[in-house]
């Protein structure tokens, strides 16, 4: 299937709301678990929306949305990994180096399009966008299917592998860092 990938902006707003609105636990979450911690968790999920809301008015775009004609059908998140300040206190999920890298750090595909290439199209379209923006590189924090039965809204590592990532680190064997070079380091 052919997906046409957009950044999410004020006009796409309501139909980010349509895709994660009663979604489990997308529409809990609003992506702001690596921004707050399990403090998303505590408060009301509207509060999260909001917050997340404020976020992209602000700009720039804090992820990309996925769609076949008009109906969306994926999201990533993807922003710098600064702007991500839960990953560095989890320990699994540490900082390899100071590079200021993007992350990707989660997706939702609409039922019904799962295993269809959402997640590989928005991945395509990550790249591009980090690149254009001037990222050195693009992290992932996937799951390594092969030793873990868990699902996974971070993705998976053999289809980040099929886009040209590599694992610079692993802290734990299920969950490997993992980067896209965007700009070869200069010695």
């Amino acid at each position: 299937m052919r997906f046409t990938i957009h950044p999410l902006t004020p006009e796409l707003w309501p139909v980010l709301e349509e895709l994660f609105d009663q979604q489990w636990p997308v529409g809990c979450c609003w992506c702001m678990y690596w921004r707050i911690g399990n403090d998303y968790r505590k408060r009301p999920a509207d509060e999260n929306k909001a917050e997340f809301c404020e976020l992209m008015k602000d700009g720039p775009p804090p992820g990309l949305l996925a769609f076949d004609g008009d109906l969306a059908v994926g999201w990533c998140q993807l922003t710098p990994r600064d702007a991500l300040p839960w990953l560095d206190r989890t320990w699994r999920l540490k900082r390899v180096d100071d590079v200021p890298v993007w992350s990707i750090t989660c997706f939702y595909v609409r039922k019904g399009y799962r295993k269809r290439g959402v997640t590989s199209a928005l991945i395509a379209a990550a790249i591009a966008t980090a690149k254009g923006a001037g990222a050195p590189a693009l992290e992932a924090y996937p799951l390594d299917a092969k030793l873990t039965p868990s699902a996974s809204s971070t993705g998976y590592v053999s289809t980040f592998k099929r886009a040209g990532f590599k694992i610079v680190a692993r802290h734990v064997p299920p969950r490997p860092i993992m980067r896209y070079e965007l700009k070869k380091s200069i010695k």
